[in-house]
């Protein structure tokens, strides 16, 4: 794999949406077994959170395959 192409790069980001979409199916296995609000709360917001980084990942692939630079993440 060639993280210098467009393909590339978005391949090397796969691990972190697998990362997202186990934290989701954990976070709705959660609500359906009725597991405790503050459970669920946690787990919800690490599902968002990581789809987060998804999104801001692949805005990084796409503009920097234009050409362009974002500023840095902190």
């Amino acid at each position: 794999m060639d993280k210098r192409t467009l393909i590339g790069m978005a391949q090397a980001g796969e691990p972190l949406l697998k990362e997202a979409l186990d934290a989701l199916r954990a976070y709705q296995a959660a609500q359906d077994a009725g597991r405790p609000a503050d459970e669920v709360e946690r787990l919800h917001l690490l599902a968002e959170s990581l789809f987060q980084a998804v999104c801001d990942y692949q805005l990084r692939v796409i503009a920097k395959a234009r050409g362009k630079d974002l500023p840095t993440l902190h």
